[in-house]
């Protein structure tokens, strides 16, 4: 499938990149090449292929919740850039 300059064109502009005269004439044969190879994708017969997601079998690996000590409430304020009492204290983010 050879695209026309003006199509290389439109295609540049969809991307928001602007291309010289010699270019668009590089770039228009390398785009008909990519797409002649999906062409030949599309010329492959999976009418017997299921689709699919995945092509193989997930699995979640979950582990059971257990609660366990946190971190001293110093060792998390130790590098906390301000503090107010036993809070880190950032800057108001909403109006």
């Amino acid at each position: 499938m050879a695209l026309t300059a003006d199509e290389v064109r439109y295609i540049a502009k969809l991307a928001r990149v602007a291309l010289s005269d010699a270019e668009v004439e590089r770039l228009g044969g390398e785009l008909s090449t990519i797409l002649d190879h999906f062409q030949v994708l599309n010329d492959i017969d999976t009418s017997d292929v299921p689709p699919t997601a995945q092509s193989f079998d997930l699995h979640n690996v979950e582990r059971p919740d257990e609660t366990r000590p946190s971190a001293p409430l110093e060792d998390v304020l130790l590098n906390a850039p301000r503090r107010e009492d036993d809070y880190i204290r950032v800057r108001g983010v909403l109006d």
